[in-house]
């Protein structure tokens, strides 16, 4: 069982988990692996919590669990906050693991995120050890789930450091608008070092196609050399940085560098881009050899709808799908070129969301229909990102998604 640091109030916390686990179990939801997290992608989320842990020594770690907020002006009792740490997917998350998160453990209120911060001790014989923050919503029974690794096979090791906004709250997504700054602080004095990659990725492959993907022949990488910790680092090129430490180890922190823009889309020129998903071979090629990208895409859409609102609605609907799926998943890739972010693009969001260890799987009901389609991201260890999944494909997907996309071309897609 793993041993949380700070002296708790037991009597106030015991009361708060029993309110909680009553809900928790009216659910039938008790472990890691049978927690539908569907709500994580969900264009209607309410908050949006991560974890990001720091190594504090062998065995420490520090929990930095900023919760965003999406809705405006959240009312904090409108929430029960709790996390958990388990040594895999299967343990059962019960009383033995909870741990309430009230008002007074709040590190920060600020105007975009709730912030809880706790230092947890995994013990010496444990494994694996996994952190799991869970939200309740109150009003309408809404159950917001993050977990992440902190000592697993698909990891090298946490960093000793971590990146914040300017107001102290943890870094809490992949990407930053060229020309920002974060600052990256430590319990320790050192300087980081920082090496870029400037590269872009292909757009991946259908879902039902099982040939093997193109794989890069080199990926080229600038040593920009050392900086201190708690000093502005900028980052002003296109690509993606990582930054280390220890540069003889495999442990660092990923960010992606991206336009101003981003996540919506900057131009006229990755609108075209974009299109690749629902687009015929030759239609797509048209518009990139257009000289007028713009008067090309107006084409583009009355074509398919012939008629000009139904075509202003589904450039909405599209776009804000491409948005969606450029804040969920984007990693060293845009969210969008990722193996989730193109089936989330077309697919909309699943409605049921499982994790195991080495997996993520999501399930949609079909329309009309009592059968259901599966999707199957099998997990791959990156030195760049714990978070690095790839799509098992299938041809059987072919009708499923030629349909999806028929749907589009009508406009009769909407999420």
């Amino acid at each position: 069982m793993m041993i949380k640091i700070k002296t708790l109030n037991f009597k106030l916390l015991g009361a708060l988990a029993l309110i909680f686990l009553g809900s928790w179990a009216a659910e039938a939801q008790s472990s890691l692996k049978n927690i539908d997290q569907n709500l994580r992608y969900s264009r209607y989320s309410r908050i949006s919590p991560k974890i990001v842990p720091i190594k504090i020594s062998d065995r420490e770690f520090k929990l930095q669990m900023p919760i965003e907020k999406i809705e405006e002006n959240p009312n904090f009792d409108d929430y029960i906050f709790s996390y958990a740490i388990v040594e895999d997917f299967d343990e059962e998350i019960n009383e033995d693991n909870i741990i309430p998160l009230t008002s007074s453990d709040l590190k920060q209120d600020t105007d975009r995120h709730f912030y809880f911060e706790e230092t947890v001790r995994i013990p010496e014989k444990q494994e694996e050890a996994y952190a799991v923050i869970i939200c309740k919503d109150m009003r309408q029974g809404d159950q917001y789930v993050y977990h992440t690794d902190l000592i697993s096979p698909f990891i090298a090791e946490i960093p000793n450091f971590g990146a914040y906004y300017e107001n102290n709250i943890p870094f809490d997504q992949n990407f930053i608008n060229k020309e920002e700054a974060l600052i990256f602080k430590s319990n320790k004095t050192l300087s980081l070092f920082s090496f870029y990659y400037p590269r872009d990725f292909d757009i991946p492959l259908p879902p039902m196609e099982t040939r093997p993907a193109p794989v890069p022949k080199d990926i080229r990488v600038v040593n920009n050399g050392d900086f201190l910790i708690n000093v502005p680092q900028p980052f002003n090129e296109d690509g993606y940085y990582f930054i280390q430490s220890d540069t003889s180890g495999q442990t660092g922190f990923m960010v992606k560098t991206t336009s101003e823009a981003f996540p919506r889309v900057a131009s006229y020129n990755e609108m075209v881009d974009m299109l690749v998903y629902i687009s015929t071979r030759s239609e797509h090629e048209a518009l990139r050899e257009a000289s007028d990208k713009k008067k090309a895409l107006d084409e583009y859409w009355l074509n398919l709808t012939k008629d000009t609102e139904k075509a202003q609605g589904i450039i909405r609907e599209y776009f804000r799908q491409i948005e969606f799926a450029n804040i969920l998943f984007t990693d060293f890739k845009d969210g969008w070129k990722t193996d989730r972010g193109m089936i989330y693009t077309i697919m909309g969001p699943p409605t049921d969301v499982f994790f195991d260890k080495d997996r993520e799987i999501w399930i949609y009901d079909k329309l009309g229909s009592n059968s259901k389609i599966r999707f199957t991201f099998a997990r791959v260890k990156n030195i760049f990102t714990p978070n690095y999944y790839k799509l098992n494909r299938s041809r059987s997907y072919q009708p499923e998604w030629f349909q999806s996309i028929t749907l589009w071309r009508s406009g009769k897609m909407a999420f």
